[in-house]
């Protein structure tokens, strides 16, 4: 009975700890005349919910804390004078709880009467019009007519409208006090900057001092509001709910793997709302995924181009094949010479056909961006370069090591976890590298490599430890002394749940662990320098481009959607599509499989990554098995049995296998560092998100508030 119960508390603070008791009772409760067996620490609310009886609520939500201010939840206790709320009344042994009597229903119709009496009722011109908790609880639980006057009453209550930030707009008239705002803002971002002032009909939501809610995880506000007070800017005025289509897909911006829904309207991409996982991102969403969708619109290449002289100039589909089937023919002679980097976004299926088409002609140097330098393998051991512990299992840690590592701005959803683990586990959490902005306490060990002899002795009691180490620091030259010293330190503790695997790596790109499990390698400027290519495929590689410039008898061929640097340098471009557009596959840090689904079509001539390469084989009469994506996915399954185990976590094998390839090679006491350490690093941190006009007015604004004096660090 206890197990049926537990994903309906996941993530409540009452869960987490009653969890603990080592006995638990169910006891027989009366709901609606039947006798149902519920846990004994459960709420009314809880009990009514595992039997799936409706009750309206405004404040409750399962994984922030209850306040029972929305007085909603109403329900007629046997016995008692008068109706209770059931968010935070307990049951007890045959307690007899009535959600459809006279008394109930007519307290539930008295408070919708309530609050819709201060409401302004702007649902033609609200942006929440269409799924509005109040407009849907009113029509099924409302009375169908008004008692309110303008004789009897001063008028509705009116309120000054909250400078949020630049993505969140704040209606505070519409404001029904739920607290669900203030109490995500403090319990998952960790930022006390909302309150209420007053109390009753005076009661104001808004900051005790001018601040600005700038969060990586500020946009769940929006879905969090149950009525329209909190909307996105970005989105304001653009389409209704019943107007748009919803299509499933995973956000690409970082490597969480967060499961998203695209709303899309005549071919168009309108807005990004997170899709519910409870093993991966919860029902969250980070800023980036959710505002940063604009970018796919700016500098979209949208037909093949070839380099005449200076400039580039547009050519016809059959004029690109064949210009470049020439070059990669000439280049054959010579496959050494011939080089493909992956991007960040680059899906599975555009990895495997494009290192299928290259092996063929006997070419084997494909890279991604990314340097992973530590070990001999090339990194082909999953255990190598992803976490190795299912999201879902951080919130039980009781001691975190971050190692160079920012993860709140690197991964906020992976962020979220570890927030959890400290907020409901009391987890201590410490940190080797520069200082950053933190959502939690940290104690700073040291800001180089000797400081993990520091951490064995905070770590020797630790029960359920964890390490987390960016994968940026990696690639450098300490990289591999930096892991020798973490494995040393990880395989000296002691856990108490068997296979608990205490070391992880924080990877970055969506498509990085994907590329690894095909096998493409990392390394791809170490590899430029010595192997000097006369060739370079880029599949929306641009990075590596600000680093390193093509030498005159170098020919780049671009396959990607944005033009960015990567397009500078080509000498042709094969327009591609964006993952809205083409979908794919994509493993997230935790080497878990996950589909992304197309929503829209390429723009122009642009076409799907994977089907230019399959031409381009075609093209240079290479025969690849696979002609769609039915045939593809079982190549795909031949490679990898992984990429048959859709949405499953895979534990991980080998860590004493990677421990004996670990190449130490320069030891040095350098010091660790950070690409991201505050809030205005966060938003404009890659190619993709600094081409995103919202994002660059949100660093603006952030910066902006810095720069002042009322700025308080959080």
């Amino acid at each position: 009975m206890f197990r049926s119960y537990k994903k309906l508390l996941n993530g409540h603070r009452l869960f987490q700890r009653v969890s603990k008791r080592s006995a638990t009772q169910n006891i027989n409760i009366f709901i609606n005349g039947k006798a149902v067996l519920v846990p004994n620490y459960f709420t009314v609310l809880q009990a009514l919910r595992g039997e799936q009886v409706t009750l309206p609520t405004f404040c409750y939500h399962d994984r922030l804390s209850v306040v029972g201010n929305c007085r909603m939840c109403l329900v007629e206790i046997e016995g008692g004078w008068k109706p209770q709320i059931a968010c935070a009344t307990p049951v007890y042994k045959d307690i007899k709880i009535r959600t459809n009597s006279k008394m109930a229903l007519m307290a539930q119709e008295g408070v919708l009467e309530f609050i819709l009496a201060d409401h302004p009722l702007d649902c033609p011109i609200c942006d929440q019009g269409g799924e509005c908790d109040l407009q849907d609880l009113t029509m099924r639980f409302g009375n169908d007519r008004t008692r309110f006057t303008d004789i009897h009453f001063d008028g509705k209550r009116a309120v000054e409208n909250k400078d949020l930030s630049s993505l969140i707009r704040a209606e505070m008239t519409r404001c029904i006090h739920c607290t669900r705002c203030i109490r995500f803002a403090s319990q998952v971002c960790g930022m006390d900057v909302l309150g209420t002032s007053g109390r009753g009909g005076e009661m104001l939501v808004g900051m005790y001092v001018e601040k600005m809610f700038f969060s990586e995880l500020s946009g769940n506000v929006i879905d969090l509001c149950p009525v329209g007070a909190l909307t996105a800017i970005p989105y304001m005025f653009k389409a209704r709910p019943w107007e748009v289509r919803r299509t499933n897909s995973i956000d690409v911006t970082d490597a969480t793997g967060t499961n998203i829904v695209l709303n899309h309207r005549f071919n168009r991409v309108l807005r990004v709302l997170p899709r519910e996982n409870e093993e991966v991102n919860q029902e969250w969403l980070s800023d980036k995924g959710r505002w940063a969708i604009d970018s796919l619109e700016m500098q979209r290449l949208v037909t093949p181009m070839c380099r005449t002289e200076d400039c580039l100039s547009p050519i016809e589909w059959d004029v690109a094949l064949q210009m470049a089937s020439k070059v990669i023919c000439s280049a054959a002679a010579n496959p050494n010479k011939i080089m493909a980097i992956a991007g960040p976004h680059s899906s599975v299926e555009t990895l495997v056909t494009c290192k299928d088409f290259l092996n063929i002609i006997g070419c084997e140097n494909t890279y991604v961006e990314r340097s992973l330098c530590y070990t001999g393998s090339d990194a082909d051991l999953r255990i190598a370069y992803t976490l190795n512990i299912n999201m879902k299992d951080i919130q039980g840690a009781d001691k975190i090591l971050l190692v160079g590592t920012n993860p709140r701005f690197e991964a906020p959803i992976l962020n979220a976890w570890i927030r959890q683990a400290y907020f409901s586990n009391e987890c201590d959490i410490y940190a080797i590298g520069p200082k950053c902005e933190y959502n939690y306490h940290v104690e700073y060990l040291g800001a180089d490599l000797g400081a993990v002899s520091k951490a064995k002795c905070v770590f020797k009691s630790a029960k359920a430890p964890l390490i987390f180490v960016g994968v940026s620091m990696l690639g450098a030259s300490h990289g591999g002394a930096l892991m020798r010293s973490l494995i040393d330190l990880a395989n000296s503790l002691k856990p108490a749940q068997c296979g608990w695997q205490v070391l992880n790596i924080i990877t970055l790109e969506a498509s990085f662990a994907g590329a690894l499990e095909v096998g493409w390698k990392p390394g791809a400027v170490a590899a430029l320098t010595e192997l000097k290519p006369t060739l370079i495929i880029s599949l929306g590689a641009d990075d590596i481009f600000y680093d390193w410039t093509p030498p005159a008898g170098c020919m780049v061929i671009y396959v990607g959607f944005q033009g960015d640097r990567g397009a500078e340098k080509a000498s042709l471009i094969l327009p591609g599509s964006a993952y809205t557009e083409a979908g794919g596959t994509y493993l997230n840090m935790e080497g878990r499989v996950q589909y992304a689904m197309p929503a829209v079509t390429p723009p122009g001539k642009a076409r799907h990554d994977w089907k230019i390469f399959r031409a381009l084989a075609e093209t240079c009469k290479v025969c690849l098995c696979y002609s769609d994506l039915d045939s593809l996915f079982c190549r795909l399954a031949q490679i990898s049995p992984n990429f048959s185990n859709f949405d499953t976590f895979q534990p991980k094998i080998f860590q004493d296998v990677v421990c004996r390839m670990i190449n130490c090679g320069q030891v040095s006491n350098a010091s660790l560092d950070v690409k991201m350490k505050t809030m205005k690093d966060y938003f404009c941190s890659d190619v993709f998100t600094y081409n995103s006009p919202t994002m660059c007015n949100a660093q603006k604004a952030v910066t902006n508030f810095t720069n002042t004096s009322k700025y308080v660090a959080i």
